[in-house]
């Protein structure tokens, strides 16, 4: 299922969490099986439904310019982890100017070497990691502004 790396007092522990019925988990911690009982039960994962975009209101005709990437908070576009992983390197300081496609960071997950690419065009307005930090899918770790 999924993998997690965690340094407890200076002891690396790589888990892997195999399977979840009810509140019962099946966890490898360095190789060894444990059974483990879970405080609450876990929500089931749901994949995200597509539904259709509204349909625009038959009104005089707007012209807008080209729409920005919708912003989370009003604090410009966050690039987010698409997986747990561990931060290798950053290739941009705040207050760089980025082109979509300009590599931003090297981040391993699954064993695999992957890169963040900029999806918007603009300046680095916060970086949320360092290297060596281990992250969560859905992380925010650079902030686009």
């Amino acid at each position: 299922m999924k993998k997690f790396k965690f340094t407890i007092s200076g002891k690396p522990y790589e888990v892997e969490v195999q399977n979840i019925e009810g509140n019962i988990a099946t966890v490898n911690v360095n190789g060894t099986e444990y059974q483990v009982e879970m405080e609450e039960q876990a929500a089931p994962v749901v994949a995200p439904v597509a539904r259709p975009a509204a349909k625009p209101a038959a009104s005089a005709p707007t012209h807008s310019a080209a729409p920005k990437p919708a912003a989370a908070g009003g604090a410009g576009y966050k690039m987010a982890a698409p997986l747990p992983g561990t931060i290798m390197q950053i290739f941009v300081k705040q207050g760089d100017a980025v082109k979509k496609g300009d590599k931003l960071l090297m981040y391993e997950a699954m064993k695999m070497e992957n890169n963040l690419l900029a999806e918007a065009d603009g300046t680095i307005t916060a970086i949320n990691c360092r290297q060596g930090d281990n992250v969560l899918q859905g992380d925010t770790l650079i902030v686009i502004g």
